[in-house]
């Protein structure tokens, strides 16, 4: 574990206490940990379909490194869940228009050889196909020395329809055309990105019955 990307006690106990439902109940399988840089700054564009979906790539990788997320700053309004996010070191933002400040923080803390999760959909899709936003373009462009990696995330829509077990698998993976090009829009970075990824974790819907197939 790097020194410059030490794992906070807040984090590390929140992983213990889920690890046993995502790595027992959930039957969790886990590949390509070798794509997933033990330090340095990195950038992890994966799907979100579940509430479970962090959660699960943060058990998977923990014995590598901890992933911070970009997650939306609702959850902040959620009484003693805004200081188990904060001693994570999660970073707020808000979905809904352009948060400097998240995006300043974030900057900071890859620069500083951070690894931070980005949902190139913005949200859990709900059964959608949804818009990738931007954001890992901008952070990509900021921090060029990151490096980028996908993960394809599955299963986890099923962690709630007890009494069915889900089975749960996190693959890690380099894109297969490489971080951001010399002139590659922003946009069409976080779209090839998120493609390749959707490639091998198609849309589900979470919740305790299926929904409908992706619109």
């Amino acid at each position: 574990m790097s020194a410059a990307d030490p794992v906070p006690t807040t984090y590390r106990v929140a992983m213990s206490v889920c690890s046993p439902i995502v790595r027992q109940w959930g039957r969790l399988e886990v590949g390509g940990l070798e794509a997933l840089p033990p330090s340095g700054p990195a950038l992890i564009a994966l799907n979100h379909d579940s509430y479970w979906d962090p959660v699960s790539v943060g058990v998977a990788a923990l014995g590598v490194r901890p992933i911070r997320a970009l997650a939306k700053s609702s959850m902040w309004k959620i009484h003693g869940l805004d200081r188990v996010l904060d001693g994570m070191g999660q970073i707020p933002i808000d979905r809904g228009a352009k948060d400097e400040a998240a995006m300043s923080r974030a900057i900071e803390e890859l620069r500083a050889g951070a690894c931070i999760g980005v949902f190139p959909e913005g949200t859990r899709s709900l059964g959608r196909v949804l818009r990738p936003r931007s954001g890992i373009g901008r952070l990509a462009r900021a921090v060029p020395e990151a490096e980028i990696v996908c993960c394809a995330v599955t299963g986890t829509v099923d962690v709630p329809r007890f009494p069915k077990r889900p089975r749960i698998r996190v693959d890690f993976f380099r894109p297969a055309g490489g971080g951001l090009a010399d002139g590659e829009e922003l946009a069409a970075f976080s779209a090839r990105l998120l493609a390749e990824v959707r490639d091998r974790a198609p849309i589900a819907h979470a919740g305790r019955k299926p929904g409908p197939p992706p619109e």
